[in-house]
């Protein structure tokens, strides 16, 4: 299995409709602005969202999107399994496949089995929420360690010179 742009996409405009609340609207050229996504490529993924009931969309002025449920109702598998139309990891574990011939005595088969399972489990277990949350941990996990940075420059005398600047000698604890 390996998650196409079009999912980690998904997800990207998920977690920013999430960030930016429930109250209003977001206009879809914002979104992509701050994405770095081209907003034709997320017209495409948003109507997905939209026809799926996954995002309410209004057009015309003061329109955009905006999620209709709390981030935390949000599981990351259906979002993945919606864009993506499966998570299995061989093709004879895919919804609606035709049954192999050799599954019977497929040595195999029950190795895959457990992972499609773990698979869903783990995405099925993470919500909009929860990754909203890593970005917080990071930010202040980044922060304290900049400030450790920039203070072992500051007391190094190293903060005014080029090697400071230009990111030379870079020393952390």
């Amino acid at each position: 299995m390996i998650v196409s742009t079009r999912g980690r996409y998904a997800l990207r405009v998920m977690i920013d409709l999430a960030e930016q609340g429930s109250d209003s609207y977001v206009p879809l050229k914002d979104i992509a602005l701050r994405q770095s996504i081209s907003q034709k490529y997320i017209e495409a993924i948003m109507t997905l969202l939209s026809k799926n009931g996954f995002v309410n969309g209004v057009h015309g002025k003061g329109g955009g999107y905006k999620l209709n449920r709390a981030p935390s109702e949000y599981k990351i598998g259906e979002i993945l399994r919606l864009t993506e139309g499966t998570l299995a990891p061989v093709a004879c574990l895919e919804c609606g496949a035709e049954p192999c011939s050799k599954a019977q005595e497929c040595r195999t088969l029950p190795m895959w089995t457990e992972l499609d399972r773990r698979i869903s489990g783990y995405l099925d277990s993470v919500t909009i929420a929860d990754l909203m949350k890593n970005k917080r941990q990071f930010s202040a996990v980044r922060r304290m360690f900049l400030g450790e940075l920039n203070y072992d420059f500051y007391k190094s005398g190293y903060a005014g010179s080029r090697r400071y600047r230009c990111g030379w000698n870079v020393r952390r604890r």
